[in-house]
Parts: C-alpha cells; structure tokens; sequence
C-alpha cells in the first residue's frame, strides 16, 4: 500500500511524498491517517519552514485505494468522518505547497485542495468524479474549492464529475501554475525554498490562519489589526527592514508557534 515518506532538506523545507507508484499512490485509509500525522510533524518542528507534498512516479494520487486489503469502503465505524487527514493542510501554520506532477484523481485533489499553493502539470488529469460513483466531494471540498474559484467553478466540478486537464485547473483558477510536468516538483522546491529563507515564519502562521478563516470584512479588519500589533512588537520587524536596507537575507527568530495554537 501507499506510504507516507517525509524528508527535510537543511534550508527547512519538508517533502511529504505519497510512495505507492505502482498503485499511482491511491490512499487507504491508514495512508491518510499517516499523512495527518506527516503534517502535525512539520506544524510542531520549527526547523521546517514550508512543506512540499507530492506522489511517487508519474501519478499524483489516483484516489482511494480501492483494493479489498485497503478496505476502503467497508461500513463506517462511529468515529467515521469524510475529512481523514487530521489535521488538514490548511491547519500547519507553515506554506504548503501541492505538487501535482501526474494525475489527481477524486481524493488525490480533495487533499491537494487543502493546500495553499497548487502547481500541476499541464496534462495531468484532475477530477472530483464521487458523483458518478455514487458518493459525494470529500475532505471539505465544497468549502475549499468554492473558496479558491467561487460557487460557479466549484459547481461545475463537483456537480458533473468531469475530467479536467492540469492546463484548465491553472485557466480556471484551481491551481496557481500549470507547467511542464519535469517542472513542477523543482518549481514548488524553489517556491518553498524561497518562503524558507526569506518569509517570517510567525508572519506566515498569522497571515495563514487569516486567509483560512470564514470571516466578515469587519473580522478581517480586526484579526489584521491583532496580527500588527503582535508583529509589531517583536524583533521580527526590525529585522525584515534591517535585512532589506543591507540586501541580505533576514535571519528570524520568531517562530510559526509564537502566537498561533498548534495543528
């Protein structure tokens, strides 16, 4: 079955890799509790700085697993919920970026969904098809995707359960890039890599939460008025203009969990 792979390179970006290439990495459902538990590592290490996640081989994730050992659709126990990875990617007070360098498929996109930044490969195939098996969007894909491109879009996917290239997904909105599918893992690498070195890692938890939070334009308004106030009362200020009048990189001390609850 599909495995949860996590390696942190020294700038502090962590790679979560699905590893089931010869099962285009499908999940089941102890892969998606693996994930979950990938993710609450990164959230509570402070040397990663942002989080790539990306699939083995030439698929992103095919979907569920739906082999009789993965025991995918078996009857709910009472603890079930449709949203499996815990916590969700939104929650990890880090940048999470989603490398979709092959096929997304039913699941495989609802997790990528949870992502901040999605870079696909122009001719990957992306669907949400659950309508057309019987079952519905998961992994709160009826917030996440109408959140992203608003109700219209978000209809037409979730709704009709087609089958949409890499190239359309950037087009429509549903991811931020679509590029050559060598280019997408070194590209959210870099993006990563950049986010690690140079973006406050208490700024990014604080600006993070904001933008994932459902709330009003007058919320807004006061959680950004909270956020400066926090900011501006610690070293990070001084040092994000002091490193950008001697072009140098800056050198943080301020941490993701300075001022934001854990995943």
């Amino acid at each position: 079955m599909t495995e949860v792979r996590v390696e942190v390179d020294p700038v502090g970006v962590a790679v979560i890799t699905l590893d089931g290439e010869e099962r285009l990495n499908a999940l089941s459902g102890a892969a998606l509790r693996d994930l979950g538990a990938a993710y609450r590592r990164c959230d509570a290490d402070d040397a990663v700085r942002a989080v790539v996640l990306t699939g083995a081989g030439r698929a992103f994730c095919a979907g569920a697993d739906l082999s009789a050992q993965a025991r995918s659709f078996d009857a709910p126990t009472g603890d079930f919920t449709a949203s499996p990875v815990r916590p969700p990617a939104w929650r990890v007070r880090k940048l999470v970026i989603a490398a979709i360098q092959g096929h997304a498929i039913g699941i495989g996109l609802t997790i990528a969904l949870q992502c901040d930044v999605r870079l696909v490969a122009e001719d990957a195939k992306l669907a949400v098809p659950q309508v057309r098996r019987g079952m519905i969007g998961d992994c709160q894909s009826h917030f996440t995707l109408r959140h992203a491109v608003g109700l219209a879009v978000a209809a037409d996917l979730l709704l009709t359960g087609r089958t949409l290239t890499g190239q359309e997904a950037a087009d429509r909105g549903i991811a931020s890039r679509a590029l050559p599918a060598a280019d997408v893992l070194p590209t959210a690498m870099a993006l990563a890599r950049e986010v690690a070195t140079e973006a406050n890692p208490a700024s990014v938890a604080l600006s993070k939460r904001l933008l994932w939070a459902d709330l009003d334009l007058d919320a807004v308004e006061h959680e950004e008025t909270l956020a400066h106030l926090v900011l501006l009362g610690t070293d990070g200020a001084g040092e994000g203009a002091a490193a950008w009048r001697e072009r140098r990189s800056p050198i943080w001390k301020g941490k993701a969990g300075d001022h934001t609850d854990p995943a």
